[in-house]
């Protein structure tokens, strides 16, 4: 009895044993899951969160010469641009990028940092990247704002933020919203399409896509490119010195030069009324509509 006893005891012993070494395993592994996805959950977090908004602006311009500082129902446009950027919640900094010392002013009167560039600049995106080489402070994101849409929905800027931190395989995010119809062969408004993932595919002053009956189809969902874009920071750098290509020329649209060298592209959808100013015209409509929605 005493040997059975003692056998007994034994496998008790040995059981207990491998249960208590089961249970630690268990709870090792477990520890580590902890461990490692705090790790991931603290790097993604840190992942492109220093965001700053630059809003490029010249003076001289082909449909609309001194477009940022025509008035709109008494501000400058710039400055009621940057008054809506700052209500961004993912900005840590806006600040205006121009070549012309009119604007500067002007965005130094109502309190706005000014970045002075250089006149070469080809478009706002090497504005943009110009303006960031000349800040003291490091940032992972750039989001090129505008200056001509003094209705910029700040969520929208948010959301594009977002997205590009949310997306490491893209160098580049933007937004786009519904085509009206009546805007459909406008080459002023930029059109878009976009993969099931939700990269952008091609963007066109053209309808696109463009059917054989050469006319607008009432049931497609074609969409409108909003003016407002973020970049990944060491993307911009690298930006200017790539080679212009054929679509980027033939469209003049600079988004295009990033997809025809291979980067990829995020694209948020919004729901939201694009009311950039791109003619003299144009005033009229925006303060017609700041009116109507009670914006002083």
């Amino acid at each position: 009895m005493s040997i059975c006893s003692s056998d007994s005891s034994s496998s008790s012993g040995s059981s207990s044993a491998k249960t208590w070494i089961l249970h630690s395993i268990v709870a090792g592994a477990a520890i580590a899951v902890a461990i490692g996805a705090r790790t991931y959950l603290t790097r993604s977090k840190k992942f492109r969160s220093r965001v700053i908004g630059i809003i490029p602006a010249r003076f001289a311009s082909s449909r609309f010469q001194g477009k940022p500082l025509v008035h709109i129902l008494g501000k400058p446009m710039i400055q009621r641009t940057w008054e809506r950027a700052k209500l961004a919640t993912t900005l840590d900094n806006i600040v205006v990028a121009t070549d012309d010392e009119r604007i500067a002013e002007c965005c130094r009167g109502f309190g706005a940092s000014v970045i002075m560039t250089s006149e070469s600049c080809q478009n706002g995106t090497e504005r943009c990247n110009e303006a960031l080489g000349k800040l003291e402070k490091k940032y992972d994101v750039v989001v090129n704002i505008q200056g001509d849409e003094p209705l910029i929905d700040p969520e929208i800027i948010d959301g594009i933020v977002k997205a590009l931190q949310a997306s490491p395989d893209a160098v580049f995010s933007t937004a786009v919203t519904s085509l009206k119809p009546e805007d459909a062969f406008d080459p002023n408004r930029v059109k878009c399409v976009v993969d099931n993932l939700g990269y952008a595919i091609y963007f066109s002053r053209g309808l696109i896509p463009y059917n054989k009956s050469g006319k607008v189809n009432p049931n497609f969902p074609y969409l409108l490119h909003l003016g407002i874009q973020s970049y990944d920071a060491k993307f911009l750098k690298i930006y200017p010195e790539l080679q212009s290509t054929p679509l980027q020329l033939e469209e003049d649209l600079e988004q295009l030069k990033v997809l025809e060298n291979g980067y990829k592209m995020k694209v948020i959808k919004v729901d939201h009324d694009a009311h950039g100013v791109d003619t003299p015209e144009d005033i009229e409509k925006i303060e017609t509509l700041m009116r109507e929605q009670n914006v002083i």
